[in-house]
């Protein structure tokens, strides 16, 4: 007789180490999903107010998101090397962002993730763990 065991695998799991910021396809790929994120801000109804919210030129945000995700995907701190370190909630502590704002850029997010070639799972992931900077960019209601 033998024992039914789970299955095993060598893949660490996502938020360990580099693990994110390996099946986001590194900072080249990260950036892909930057501009599809802010492709969505530009064509989303619900997306208006938080595309209003940003510069008509959107490099420096596509570079700035692009440079935080990869840290905070556990890859290269980007961000702070070209911005010094991040605060959410202060740098956006001057912007009306209440829970609507949060659940646009959070629909921003999910628009752009269909145009990823990431794992099921690793999206659903991501979307989790993003609503906890997306609540800490809320600064009403």
């Amino acid at each position: 007789m033998h024992s039914i065991s789970e299955p095993t695998t060598d893949q660490p799991a996502y938020g360990q180490g580099d693990t994110s910021y390996q099946t986001a396809g590194g900072y080249d790929t990260i950036r892909v999903l930057v501009d599809h994120f802010y492709d969505a801000m530009d064509t989303l109804p619900q997306a208006e107010r938080i595309r209003k919210m940003h510069p008509e030129d959107l490099t420096e945000s596509r570079d700035k998101l692009a440079r935080f995700l990869s840290g905070w995907l556990g890859g290269p701190k980007l961000y702070s090397e070209k911005y010094g370190s991040i605060r959410i909630p202060k740098a956006h502590a001057h912007l009306p962002i209440g829970s609507e704002e949060r659940d646009a850029w959070l629909a921003c997010m999910e628009q752009a993730l269909t145009f990823m070639d990431y794992p099921q799972d690793f999206k659903t992931y991501l979307m989790a763990q993003l609503f906890v900077p997306a609540e800490r960019c809320r600064t009403r209601d």
